[in-house]
């Protein structure tokens, strides 16, 4: 399960980035977006989500969301 489809509220911990762009991959992993990290979808609004991760609130689009498997 991805992201997208994850139930808003509940913390979730990724299981692997699915992606093979490079660029894509170190800005997750700058937001701490990593395997064994936990994560929580705050909200989904038209094709982004906002997630919080750490200690920190991002919205992502829709591509970078579908990349996270949680």
């Amino acid at each position: 399960m991805n992201l997208m489809t994850a139930q808003e509220g509940k913390e979730y911990i990724i299981q692997r980035i699915d992606t093979d762009d490079e660029e894509l991959n170190a800005f997750l992993f700058s937001l701490g977006c990593y395997s064994g990290e936990p994560i929580t979808v705050v909200s989904r609004r038209r094709g982004s989500c906002t997630v919080s991760v750490k200690d920190g609130r991002y919205s992502i689009d829709s591509q970078l969301a579908e990349a996270i498997v949680v």
